[in-house]
């Protein structure tokens, strides 16, 4: 069934949701239902299964945690064992950390055991932690398998299943391990499922079909997502100009807290250092960063001591950052829906935003197929030679300058075997003692050698004598050829 209607006023106290849960709700300060939460919560409240299509930053989120909260109070299991009683999968590690982070606090007053479980983490403590027991486990497909293989937990008793952003899922190539995690779940008519994704597409149906029991298909917004609070704005500019309208761009706007996407890893670290050179406060988070420095550049910029945040796509779901202003596509996407997704990060939950897009020679090509995807024309703005900053500092001279900052300032700034610094002032007595060794090192090699030669020499002297002794008659002449049968002319033998 494909639902569309709901009450756009309907308040949460309205609902057979438990006060435990209820207590969780209004300390979030949430008081009325946003749509996705109307259209959603009466069905999965009821037991029913739900896929749903919404636009990111809508409050599905609270929508599913809400949901299976309130039926797992109403509905209690048989106690804590090695099956969760849930389980919520997500694409990224920023996802379930930002599901945990929500569940936690919708569910401070019901009791349950949230963990979540995720690369880049303590692999160790994640594993205690499902040993133990958990109520709700929250993580990504990769790490969720790794654990299963080793036996670490059981999904057959699992009761509620929740896919987030399953869309995302396919495009990050994890259907596979979400299939595997599925067919080692209890029946799809033994458990509840509950399915959220931006877009339902014929894949996201098909897996609904064949591992969900008749879910009601909601839809809050029509196929082809727009985002009309947001102003947006396109500029047709070289590549090579686009450092310099980025910097014009950011002085023009004087924003509070910009996110920029790039469409590479390198092209990110590239923007922000040139950035940093310019004097703005800004950082890079890619895919293969280190998790806790990531964790920790995005509660920077989500607390404002971190002004501009370079991301890859790695970052263009599921971050529920409040207050973004400005979203600017240093690269213009290459798929259609990433567009979307990407200025979905600014105009959250109803606010007004600015998104900003840089279309060159190298990814112009897609323009066309953003524009038949959101159905309208990205207005053109005019590039002007004062709006592109001149002579900004390029990110070479900021490397330059890290590398003479770190440069040892002179020999006493060698450092000790083992990690330690010379004293102050010790730089020359330590300079003049490697020297010395390096000297008993070389003499010892000059010694060795002439002492091996001279036993060669003595050992040569030896042989020679003793050829001369075995060649000599016992009367004492030397040996050789007898004079009667030596050719005339010839010599005599020499000793």
């Amino acid at each position: 069934m494909n639902k569309m209607r709901y009450n756009r006023h309907m308040r949460f106290e309205e609902l057979n949701i438990p006060e435990e849960v209820m207590k969780g709700i209004r300390e979030a300060g949430f008081t009325e239902c946003t749509p996705v939460q109307a259209a959603t919560l009466p069905d999965a409240l009821s037991g029913k299964d739900v896929a749903g299509q919404a636009q990111t930053g809508t409050g599905k989120t609270a929508a599913f945690l809400i949901a299976v909260f309130s039926r797992m109070l109403l509905q209690p299991g048989p106690g804590r064992g090695p099956s969760p009683r849930a389980l919520v999968i997500a694409p990224t590690r920023e996802l379930v950390a930002q599901i945990h982070a929500e569940a936690q606090l919708l569910g401070k007053y019901t009791g349950f055991t949230i963990v979540p479980v995720f690369g880049g983490m303590d692999y160790q403590k994640q594993r205690e932690a499902l040993v133990k027991g958990a109520d709700m486990v929250i993580g990504t497909p990769g790490r969720l398998i790794d654990y299963l293989k080793q036996n670490v937990y059981s999904l057959k008793k699992t009761e509620f299943l929740v896919i987030d952003e399953a869309d995302r899922m396919f495009d990050m190539g994890f259907i596979s391990d979400i299939r595997f995690l599925l067919r080692r779940m209890s029946p799809y008519d033994k458990r509840q499922s509950l399915l959220f994704s931006a877009t339902l597409s014929y894949r996201v149906m098909e897996l609904c079909y064949e591992y969900m029991n008749l879910q009601e298909k909601v839809s809050v917004t029509p196929e082809q997502l727009t985002v009309e609070k947001i102003e947006q704005e396109l500029y047709h500019v070289g590549s090579d100009e686009k450092p310099g309208l980025l910097i014009g761009i950011l002085r023009r706007e004087n924003a509070e807290r910009v996110l920029i996407f790039t469409n590479m890893k390198s092209t990110a670290e590239k923007v922000a250092s040139v950035l940093e050179a310019n004097g703005y406060n800004a950082a890079a988070i890619t895919g293969d960063l280190p998790q806790k420095k990531r964790t920790r550049i995005l509660e920077l910029f989500k607390e404002g001591s971190l002004t501009i945040l370079v991301a890859t796509d790695v970052a263009s779901r599921g971050l529920h950052i409040e207050g973004v202003t400005h979203v600017i596509n240093y690269d213009l996407p290459q798929d259609s829906e990433d567009y979307v997704h990407r200025i979905g990060r600014t105009a959250r939950a109803g606010a007004e935003g600015k998104a900003i897009s840089f279309a060159c020679e190298d990814y112009v090509y897609a323009l066309d197929d953003i524009e038949k995807y959101i159905k309208q024309k990205i207005p053109v703005a005019p590039v002007e030679d004062a709006l592109i900053a001149a002579g900004i500092k390029r990110a070479e001279s900021l490397r330059r300058r890290r590398r003479v900052s770190a440069a040892p300032a002179g020999p006493s700034a060698r450092r000790r075997p083992g990690g330690r610094p010379a004293p102050s002032g010790g730089g020359k007595k330590v300079e003049r003692k490697h020297e010395t060794r390096g000297d008993q090192r070389k003499g010892g090699q000059r010694r060795e050698g002439q002492e091996r030669q001279g036993q060669s020499e003595q050992g040569q002297k030896e042989q020679k004598k003793s050829r001369n002794r075995r060649r000599r008659r016992p009367g004492g002449e030397k040996t050789g050829t007898p004079p009667e049968q030596r050719p005339q002319g010839s010599p005599p033998a020499e000793s």
